[in-house]
């Protein structure tokens, strides 16, 4: 049963699929989105209405409806901080959606705005702050913390006793080595791998792959 009447900020990929998610794995009605006038380019998203996000406690006022902000890492998350805070001061309660098919033995610590996929594992005593996406498939290790405002893609492996502080992005397959603290702001690429810790703003990638000088139909597998 639906206990909760929902409105989704943003009309991309990432609301869309906020939408499914919500509607079919989650105690939430989505019954409206909302996008900042300047971007609103038709009336309807997904068969229901948008509305203006300067308008939207005149039709959809806080103390009905709770609100969910569903945008990506655009600005090192800054952008959906941006949003974030201004859903804050309109008083808007801001849901998380945890999937039913993570992972996890007890109750963790989840902050507001938080969207977390399927095939998560949360291992024991960690912590997740306010406005954290955690896309499909990825391993948090036991008492690692995840401060707000970040975003960690898919099958990205934290060991134990990890702190993510806040803005930082975590590509597909990058991997953090055991008690390792990513600094604020930093960006890992695809498939790297961090054994000590980063400094601010720092952007870390996997070396180049190399191509040799054969053909497939030449290597004997």
């Amino acid at each position: 049963m639906k206990t909760k009447k929902l409105v989704i900020f943003g009309n991309g990929d990432i609301a869309q699929i906020a939408n499914d998610y919500f509607t079919n794995d989650s105690e939430c009605e989505v019954v409206a989105f909302t996008i900042d006038r300047a971007f609103k380019e038709t009336d309807y998203f997904l068969g229901l209405p948008v509305i203006p996000f300067e308008e939207l406690e005149k039709e959809y006022p806080p103390t009905q409806f709770s609100l969910f902000i569903a945008l990506s890492y655009t600005n090192m998350n800054r952008l959906r901080e941006k949003k974030f805070m201004e859903a804050k001061s309109k008083g808007y309660e801001l849901v998380s959606y945890i999937s039913s098919k993570a992972s996890y033995l007890s109750k963790f610590s989840c902050g507001d705005n938080c969207f977390i996929f399927e095939d998560n594992t949360i291992q024991p005593y960690v912590k997740i702050g306010d406005n954290v996406t955690l896309w499909s498939g990825n391993h948090i290790g036991h008492h690692s913390i995840i401060e707000n405002h970040n975003f960690i893609s898919s099958h990205v492996v934290i060991s134990g006793h990890c702190t993510i502080k806040p803005y930082c992005f975590l590509g597909v397959n990058s991997t953090l080595a055991h008690k390792v603290t990513l600094a604020e702001g930093t960006l890992l690429g695809a498939g790297v791998v961090i054994s000590k810790d980063t400094e601010s703003n720092g952007v870390y990638v996997a070396p180049r792959p190399i191509k040799i000088d054969k053909t497939s139909d030449q290597i004997r597998l």
